[in-house]
């Protein structure tokens, strides 16, 4: 723990630290959240303020913090070799192990991963081995990767195109060429007069539209979270994805499912792609897979991939110092142990989800929220001026800020998006823990309301 007293730290802080996706004019005139630790699902900042994390970190500390075995992992590894590189034919026993342990746990049909170092290198890394695929399989043309509009795939040039974000795109001229985009499933905020499932098939099929429209000897692969999470939790209609697998098997193109968030135990499975029963040919993975305690992302790939990189040969130039790093494989290979041990994935599915959806559902009668959805342990509540209509309030994301900085004061993290109030806390969060999250969400709610004044 830090000696120095929060404003010292804030004001060193605002001096020398570039934070990630923040205003840092609006920061310096605020003051930075000091968090100096952690326990189970909660947080404690500097001021000595208990917070209950709704978001697990930033989508991913899926077994709690404080986990002793996570912390003796690395430091063990570390002792015994700290680091060497997976370059010139090299490599270490907890990325062998890791990568084995990963596969059991994958789509039967995918039994290699490449290492990362995040979820964004994750994603440069599928651009590469799309178009590497489609080149030794003498179709260089096959170049151009169809992803969908507020899709999320990291902040990287490759990633950050490859997601569908505008604010994104505005400040970096992109995407870079090859990437384009179709709309995306979110039947609440776009629908219109469809149902759901009519909105489902419509979204689809953009994605046959957009093949056609650029010609079947052009696309490499779509690519797309089961369910997007910063996008704002948006679940698809149930006719969604059997539509699309339809259409990608129809014209021989890669399927890129983005586990990043969802990997890892957030659904109830192991991977959300089994949770809708698909079968990608790449999965970009991080976050989950070490709880967050130490950096590491990857690529799950399926066989008939690696089986074409083989057996064309050649060297595929692309890789990261850190792509294997056996300490951060250590703390990976403890934390997949734990979940299988204590069966957190079980836990996910049979008891902790189901009670979280129930919960939450009962939001859905507060008088701001339209919408509440969820899966597993995800879950987003839409706050609208008229529930009936859909109406949102104007100038978007000014109430969804306020519910957010309401939040915090009571003890409470959510996450917003615009005016989309969303959730994914540890996937060791209690039935006790659960209520508390609950209650202390719609207690926010009505003190949003009364600011407000409706």
């Amino acid at each position: 723990m830090s000696k120095l007293n929060t404003a010292a730290l804030q004001a060193m802080d605002a001096a020398h630290y570039l934070h990630p996706f923040t205003d840092h004019k609006d920061l310096g005139a605020r003051g930075t959240r000091i968090i100096e630790r952690a326990e189970g699902v909660y947080l404690w900042d500097s001021e000595g303020n208990k917070v209950l994390d709704g978001m697990a970190g930033l989508w991913c500390v899926n077994i709690g913090y404080g986990r002793t075995e996570l912390a003796e992992a690395a430091y063990k590894q570390m002792l015994k070799l700290p680091y060497y590189n997976s370059f010139f034919q090299c490599t270490n026993p907890p990325a062998i192990e890791l990568a084995k342990a990963i596969a059991e746990v994958a789509p039967e049909h995918m039994n290699h991963v490449f290492f990362t170092g995040s979820g964004s290198e994750s994603n440069d890394t599928v651009l590469r081995m799309v178009r590497r695929y489609w080149d030794l399989k003498g179709k260089p043309g096959k170049k151009t990767i169809i992803s969908r509009v507020n899709g999320y795939h990291g902040s990287t040039v490759a990633g950050a195109s490859l997601g569908g974000m505008s604010v994104m795109h505005e400040q970096g001229d992109l995407p870079i060429p090859g990437i384009v985009h179709i709309p995306q499933p979110y039947w609440y905020g776009e629908g219109g007069d469809m149902s759901p499932d009519e909105f489902g098939i419509w979204a689809a099929q953009q994605l046959e539209a957009k093949i056609q429209e650029l010609g079947i000897d052009q696309v490499g692969a779509f690519i797309a979270e089961p369910i997007q999470g910063a996008g704002g939790v948006i679940i698809p209609p149930d006719t969604y994805w059997p539509e699309i697998k339809r259409i990608l098997a129809k014209y021989d193109i890669l399927l890129v499912i983005d586990e990043v968030i969802c990997g890892f135990g957030r659904t109830g499975q192991w991977f959300a792609s089994q949770h809708y029963d698909l079968k990608p040919d790449l999965m970009p993975i991080a976050k989950g897979m070490t709880s967050g305690y130490l950096p590491m992302g990857g690529v799950i790939v399926s066989d008939r991939v690696v089986e074409t990189m083989v057996e064309h040969g050649g060297e595929f130039y692309h890789g990261y110092t850190y792509s294997g790093h056996p300490a951060s494989a250590a703390v990976g290979l403890e934390n997949l142990r734990i979940m299988r041990d204590e069966k957190i994935v079980e836990y996910v599915r049979e008891e902790a989800a189901p009670y979280l959806q129930e919960k939450i559902a009962g939001l859905a009668e507060h008088r701001l929220v339209g919408e509440v959805r969820g899966v597993g342990l995800l879950g987003a509540i839409e706050l609208v001026k008229d529930k009936a209509t859909r109406e949102r309030f104007p100038d978007k994301g000014t109430v969804g800020t306020l519910c957010r900085d309401l939040c915090v004061a009571n003890g409470l993290v959510m996450r917003a998006v615009g005016d989309t109030m969303i959730m994914s806390p540890p996937l060791v969060i209690s039935r006790s823990e659960i209520d508390e999250l609950v209650d202390k969400a719609w207690k926010v709610l009505d003190q949003v309301a009364e600011q407000l004044g409706v």
